[in-house]
């Protein structure tokens, strides 16, 4: 069965058209199968793949809009003045991007990130925004994805979102690669006993 990426743009016809993008690019979708090579068969850690990152995605943008209906504002409307549609860029590039530096060593990972991310980010956003809006997105996008792994420090609402989006990424079956292949400890054994997780907006 062929892998498809997809999130619930719901209006939002620049993040629309981004995600066409995301799904055209080869090299985008080979580097995230690179990543299970070395996250899931060389170093028996968890999926840092494309299911993985679309599992963060969808959560991360489900985070912000609940957010949002709670009149919280994104970072990127509060700083640069732009739109909670920029924000839902933000959110999923983030989400989309933040492990890919698995390619190259787990330790460092997210700076590795952020350099492969660039070139990506750059094309994707092309005839989408104006040359200032992208440097304001590409700046966002490449703080959380640096921001994800401690000991680096989410300083935006939107970096803070993707962090929590890919520590949820533990429903029953995410988690169990590392126990079934041998690497017993209290993470890959507290993960056996997440069945499901559910997110509800509070009130």
């Amino acid at each position: 069965m062929e892998y498809v990426f997809n999130v619930p743009y719901k209006n939002n016809i620049k993040l629309k058209n981004i995600i066409e993008k995301i799904k055209e690019n080869k090299k985008l979708l080979t580097y995230w199968k690179c990543s299970n090579v070395m996250a899931i068969d060389r170093m028996s850690y968890t999926d840092h793949g494309p299911t993985h990152v679309k599992i963060v995605a969808n959560l991360a943008l489900k985070f912000l809009r609940m957010l949002i209906n709670q009149n919280i504002k994104p970072s990127i409307v509060i700083n640069y003045g732009l739109k909670n549609e920029d924000a839902e860029v933000v959110v999923v590039l983030g989400s989309i991007f933040h492990d890919i530096g698995m390619i190259v060593n787990r330790e460092n990972h997210e700076k590795y990130s952020a350099c492969l991310a660039i070139e990506f980010i750059d094309n994707l956003l092309n005839t989408i925004y104006s040359e200032e809006e992208k440097a304001i997105i590409s700046s966002e996008v490449l703080h959380a994805i640096v921001a994800h792994e401690k000991p680096n420090k989410p300083l935006t609402v939107e970096a803070g979102i993707i962090g929590i989006a890919d520590a949820l990424d533990m429903e029953a079956g995410r988690a169990r690669i590392p126990f079934r292949s041998g690497k017993v400890d209290i993470h890959s054994i507290s993960a056996l006993s997440i069945d499901r997780v559910q997110i509800i907006e509070g009130t």
